[in-house]
């Protein structure tokens, strides 16, 4: 599940189209740029950009770069165009010795691309009811006893799969146990979370691969118990456990970073979840977002993520007070603080009511419930 993965994908490894914008210096800059090794495209632009989500505006001014996904270490950039002077020298090519800046092999982001997904509902799939042997998880080469595959045929291939959270609001999620239920009380983390909006809605429940099986044997009779021979010795297969069918799936691995396509509301969207760590993260890190397809958000959307401004109690003009007060809702004698930017995230997957992101980069870790706003937003 997304708590239990983390990418170490580069940001280079989003491809660009040219496309006109106006961009600022970030401060001096020299006309030329060695590219290194460990270098991103984020990065290279956040030395000389204000605004480093713009990034494929150094590859607009540099055509010679026929493919941003051969850009390699000991590569030259012209920067000249930062003071709109036309570039005059050509990109001189590196060394060749070491593998692209921006080619990111597919198993980076394989986690979050083919073994994660977001569904509606899951209490009709098919589902693991006991382990040869009556054991409480089982691996490649053991088999699962399967029920709800009255149709199955052997040699079938399936996906085991296992809901791990449910992404709501405005209690952004609730981890599940194995009949797929919200846990007792997993939701007492998140009861400071506060969203801008007074709905409540179940915006989807997440889906974590955690084996892969074919079937061996059907057998005959009302409870239709399929066989399922376990292939991947990666995760443990567990009773509860869903299955759904192999099936090819395309992975877009071309990002081009952009604002939001349509005007949301302030506070409208916020991080409902963070990989591998409890309730923060930062660059690299992975994290849910309560917005998707339905509200315009698509494949290469960047946001700025903010904390929302706390209400305190002033000390000075109001009610003197030795307790700390730091409310996230209107009171008597509180003072609204602004919201504190805290980084930058690009979607890189979208669907319906949810997308993973990835923080780019920030001053301070992104946390659950945090706010996203438009990337420009001061």
């Amino acid at each position: 599940m997304l708590k239990q993965l983390r990418t170490v994908a580069a940001v280079a490894l989003l491809t660009v189209t040219t496309y006109a914008v106006a961009v600022e210096a970030n401060g001096t800059h020299p006309e030329t740029y060695v590219v290194k090794k460990g270098d991103t495209l984020w990065d290279i632009a956040a030395r000389f950009l204000k605004k480093p989500w713009l990034w494929p505006e150094i590859w607009q001014a540099n055509p010679q770069v026929q493919n941003p996904h051969l850009i390699y270490p000991g590569d030259v950039l012209s920067l000249a165009y930062l003071d709109r002077v036309t570039p005059q020298g050509q990109v001189e090519p590196g060394p060749r010795q070491d593998a692209p800046i921006n080619a990111v092999p597919l198993s980076a982001v394989e986690p979050f691309l083919k073994n994660l997904n977001i569904v509606d509902g899951f209490k009709e799939l098919p589902y693991v009811v006991s382990l040869e042997d009556s054991r409480l998880r089982a691996s490649a080469g053991q088999q699962a006893y399967v029920r709800g595959l009255p149709d199955t045929q052997p040699g079938q291939r399936y996906m085991v799969v296992r809901p791990t959270v449910r992404y709501g609001q405005p209690k952004p999620s609730d981890d599940l146990d194995a009949r797929g239920d919200a846990t007792r009380f997993s939701g007492n983390l998140w009861k400071s979370y506060v969203a801008s909006s007074d709905r409540s809605e179940l915006l989807g429940y997440e889906l974590a691969q955690v084996n892969l099986g074919s079937v061996t044997h059907v057998a005959a009779g009302e409870a239709g118990v399929a066989t399922l021979l376990l292939e991947d010795s990666g995760r443990e297969v567990r009773a509860g456990d869903r299955l759904v069918p192999v099936q090819a799936q395309p992975y877009d691995l071309q990002f081009i970073p952009h604002a939001p396509n349509t005007t949301l509301a302030d506070g409208d969207i916020r991080v409902l979840a963070v990989t591998d760590t409890f309730t923060s993260g930062g660059p690299r890190d992975v994290i849910a977002i309560s917005a998707g397809a339905r509200d315009g958000i698509d494949n290469g959307t960047v946001f700025s993520i903010w904390r929302s401004g706390r209400h305190v109690n002033d000390q000075v003009a109001g009610m003197a007070s030795s307790r700390a007060d730091d409310a996230l809702k209107h009171g008597a004698g509180r003072v609204a603080m602004p919201d504190e930017y805290a980084a930058h995230a690009m979607v890189f997957r979208t669907f319906d009511k949810v997308s993973y992101a990835l923080v780019m980069e920030g001053t301070k870790p992104a946390r659950v419930g945090y706010k996203l706003k438009h990337p420009d937003a001061q």
